[in-house]
This record gives C-alpha cells, structure tokens and sequence, in this order.
C-alpha cells in the first residue's frame, strides 16, 4: 500500500495515541508502588516511551535472527506491575532490573523450543485467547469512559457524554467517511473528543508545561542491577506468561495481514520479545509484549502495512527523547480514551469470534473448551479477589483474566483435543 508521508505519519500517531495510556499507566503505579520520586518517575515514564518504540521496531524488522514481521505495537506488560512492585519493596528496585535481565535472556534461549508448541495452538485455543483478551480489556475502556476507576467524577454526566460522544463520532467516520479519513477514525475522534472537553474544563495542560524539552537515557540509571533467585523465578514466569499472551495476537495479525506464520516465524518474534525485555532491565524500563488495542485498530483502519508500525515506533522513541512532546498525549481526558477503547478492544473480540468460526463446533469438546476458558478469562476480570488468598507467587497466573482463560484453553485443548489425536494414532496402528 503506497501511503503518502502525511497520510503515514497520520496512521502512526493513531497507533501511539491507542497504547499511549497504557504504556503511561504503568510507569505511573509502579513508581508509586515503589516510592519513587518525581525525577525518578519523570526518567521512567520517558525511557518507557522510548523503549516501547525501540521494542516495536525490534518485532516489525524480520531478520534472520528475531522479528515477526508483523505490524505488531508492544508495550509494558500489565502482568509484570504486581511482581515488580513486590520486588522493589522487598529486594529493592536494583534487584527488579536484574530479574528482568535474566528473564529476558531466558526467553531468548528458550525461543526455539518455545515456538516447537505451535501444535497446542489450533483456531480453537488461539481463537478463544484472542477473544478473551478483548473481553477482559472492555471494564478497562468502560472505567476510563466514566473517567477513571477511583477518579472524583466517576461516572458523571460529562464523562459519558464525552465518552459515548467519542465512539458515536468514530461510529459516523466508518459509516459516512471514506478512504483515509476511514483509516483514521479513532484519531479523529480522540482528537474532536479533546477538543469538545476543553470546554468543559477537562483538558489540563499543566504537564506540558512542567515537563522538560530533551531527556537522554542511561543504562542502569537506577544502580547497577542485583540478582536474587526469587525474583529472578518470579519475572521468568511473568515473561512466560507475557508468550502465551503475544502468541494469540501473532495469530490474530497473521490472519489480518493473510500471511501464515510457522514456528521459524514465531521463534523470531519470541526472540525479539526476549530481546525487548533485556534493553527493558538495560535502561531501567520494564519487560515488553504485544498491545492487544493495536490489533483492532489495524482491523478498524484496514492498513496492514509495516511502516506504519515502524513510523509509530520512531514517533515512541521522539516522545522519550522530548518529554514535552509526550506530554501532549497525557491530555486527552480519559472518557474520550475510553470511548474509542470500547471500539478497538470490541473488535479484538470481533476476530477472536471470526477466529473461532474455522473451529467444528459439532465437536463437544470445543464447545467446552471455549466455554470454560472464556467463561474464567472473563470471571477473574469481574471478580478479581477470587484468588486473594492463594501465594503471591500463584497469584501472577491468577491475577489475569487474559492468562488465566488462556491457560484454560491451551490445558483444555491438550486433554480433549492432543490425547484423543494421540490415542486414535495408537488404535490405528494396533489394527494395522
């Protein structure tokens, strides 16, 4: 697809303004969690920007070596705030860096072996992942609708009307606009959403002006890194998990996009992924996955190409290096985030479904086997403190509705699906 320069940087800053909230988010509890300060958590909100480009362009360059090769955005994981909040406070911050080294070059090694398990991921089990994932991001798009979980005007008449405003004018964009103004949409929206909340007093621009003009990164800018087994243990399974998670969106990209993966293409993107999270513990930042809101946008916008990922990416890397600049994108209310949410996450939901329709649903196992893993992706999101009282360490499988409806899927799947192949094998060879 040929795309003007205009029209690319367009496309590019749509998908920095659809993760940018969430890449912000968890800078923002983390540093909290940990008590840091208002320099320190300046640095990490940067390099986290910074690095989010860094760790999308790593995963969109297909190289002989790692890269997908998909139009694929990655961010900070939310799997990972709990374990390095409980990190920093028991082991201390340097000690949070040094895990998520190790973790990352674990994940580059175990790549290979990791990508032979394309056999556990059929249409049903990545079907079901992709489904989940969007379903249990939609409270996250409905609590920003009406203006932030906790925040003092929850649920205000403003918010929803700015909220519900956003999705209705993105909504008359796909069905009136046409071309690039279609392509587009969620930008146009966020930005009219912006500017009709002006109004009512909900756009500050006070960290604009607070923020600094240039920001250079440093490795180890916290200390050099400690190693502890615990934690250590603990970030090698958040960046485990964080795998799962990233195969159902290659999936769900490579069927966007029409182009078939095989293990050789999901050992590179594994690899990146490994590679992302070593620069993470590098510049003090954090491990780095896929952004599942990305994936509906690409589906919303219908432009598929990688430069668009790439442009994105460049436009990161400008936003940590120029705090001011990135600050910008720290004013658009969060109602008017969260009504363009609600249509990216719904059509991560979307695909999943049309994912599931090359699934034989005449098969009682796969009906059971989307069922159960939907039905605890989609339970542990409504009901979080179900698993409050299991070990801390359990509790990063069961803390997610994504990992765990996952994690249901891919067991599922090998108990009705992997053993009932292998036996039929075995019965056909006894009677040969």
């Amino acid at each position: 697809m040929n795309l003007s320069k205009g029209k690319m940087a367009s496309l590019g800053f749509q998908h920095v303004l659809a993760m940018y909230a969430g890449a912000v988010i968890v800078p923002l509890i983390v540093g909290a969690g940990i008590g840091l300060t208002n320099e320190q958590l300046t640095y990490l909100i940067s390099i986290d920007i910074l690095m989010c480009g860094v760790a999308s362009i790593l995963q969109v360059w297909k190289n002989r070596f790692s890269g997908i090769g998909l139009p694929v955005v990655l961010g900070c994981t939310f799997t990972a705030v709990g374990p390095i909040i409980a990190i920093g406070n028991e082991y201390g911050v340097t000690s949070v860096y040094g895990s998520i080294l190790v973790s990352g070059l674990v994940v580059v090694v175990i790549a290979k072996f990791f990508s032979k398990l394309i056999k556990f991921f059929p249409p049903v089990v990545t079907g079901s992942v992709v489904t989940i994932i969007g379903i249990t991001l939609i409270p996250v798009a409905m609590n920003d609708l009406a203006g932030g979980e906790g925040s003092e005007n929850f649920g205000s008449l403003t918010n929803l009307a700015l909220g519900f405003g956003t999705l209705l004018i993105i909504l008359l964009i796909f069905r009136f606009g046409k071309g690039f103004v279609q392509a587009i949409a969620i930008l146009i929206g966020i930005l009219l959403g912006t500017i009709v909340a002006s109004f009512f007093g909900q756009v500050d621009l006070s960290p604009v002006a607070e923020s600094s003009w240039f920001h250079m990164p440093t490795p180890f800018h916290f200390g050099v890194p400690e190693f502890h087994l615990t934690p250590i243990l603990t970030m090698i399974l958040v960046a485990i998990v964080s795998l799962v998670e990233s195969t159902g969106v290659y999936f769900a990209l490579s069927d966007i996009c029409d182009k078939k993966i095989e293990d050789k293409d999901l050992e590179r993107g594994y690899r990146a992924e490994g590679l992302a999270i070593i620069f993470g513990g590098i510049f003090n930042s954090f491990p780095y996955t896929t952004f599942s809101q990305n994936v509906g946008l690409i589906q919303l916008s219908g432009v598929r190409t990688n430069n668009v990922i790439y442009t994105a990416g460049f436009m990161l890397v400008l936003l940590g290096l120029v705090p001011k600049i990135g600050a910008l994108t720290l004013v658009i209310p969060k109602s008017v985030l969260g009504g363009a949410m609600i249509a990216m996450f719904g059509m991560v939901i979307s695909y999943g479904i049309k994912m599931l329709s090359k699934v034989d649903f005449s098969s009682q196992e796969n009906l059971l086997i989307v069922a159960c893993s939907v039905g605890m992706g989609l339970g542990v999101t409504v009901v979080p403190e179900i698993f409050a009282d299991f070990p801390e360490s359990v509790q990063i499988l069961t803390d997610s509705g994504i990992v765990l409806g996952s994690l249901t899927a891919i067991c599922l799947n090998i108990v009705f699906n992997v053993r009932k192949s292998k036996k039929a094998i075995l019965a056909e060879k006894k009677t040969a």
